[in-house]
């Protein structure tokens, strides 16, 4: 544990620009969205733009590929907010459709961790493969405002502190440590505001 938080507080003095304006950009948009602000898809676009370049360099080809994601994630998101005539209506989607959603995504991760453990040199395919998968079911989720996107979002942050501490990403790790208590922060305010709506 000792070597592990050295290795944090190192990490802080030799982590890059680059990365220190992936994470703060990452963190503004995980905080503006949380408040519903239209404004953090442009925190949003930048993060993921850093990090498109960040995750390959590390051999995180599948986390690469999420952040083009989440680039074009972040587009439509401010797009689809900005037209949007409720922008503060928070839905909630039936049981039965994450039931669905979770043995897809379970069923994707599987077989992409496993061709890319088998034909590529990606570092943990597996766990990249779970956070690619299911991140990109909440992205779309958050840009439709569901309210248990923040529940998946938990989840994956969770698993992503392990994923790029074992990259020695570590100023990353900890950045996932804040984005899953922000995500539980974003679940309680979403979980405020649909209340609000249905007792209208």
């Amino acid at each position: 544990m000792e070597i592990v938080l050295d290795n944090i507080k190192s990490a802080f003095f030799e982590t890059s620009l680059l990365e220190w304006l992936g994470v703060l950009t990452g963190v503004l948009y995980v905080i503006l969205i949380s408040y519903k602000k239209i404004a953090a898809w442009f925190f949003a676009l930048s993060s993921s733009l850093i990090y498109v370049y960040i995750c390959f360099s590390y051999q995180l080809y599948l986390e690469s590929f999420l952040q083009v994601f989440y680039v074009i994630m972040a587009l439509y998101g401010w797009k689809s907010w900005r037209k949007s005539t409720r922008k503060n209506l928070i839905i909630k989607w039936p049981l039965k459709k994450h039931f669905i959603n979770i043995l897809i995504s379970l069923f994707v991760t599987i077989t992409l961790g496993y061709i890319f453990k088998n034909f590529t040199n990606q570092a943990n395919p597996y766990t990249d493969s779970f956070t690619t998968v299911f991140s990109l079911t909440a992205t779309f989720m958050v840009t439709k405002k569901v309210l248990e996107n923040w529940v998946y979002w938990i989840i994956i942050d969770a698993v992503s502190i392990f994923l790029f501490f074992s990259r020695e990403l570590y100023l990353t790790g900890v950045l996932f440590f804040f984005f899953t208590i922000i995500a539980i922060w974003g679940y309680i305010q979403w979980r405020r505001s649909y209340s609000k709506q249905i007792a209208v």
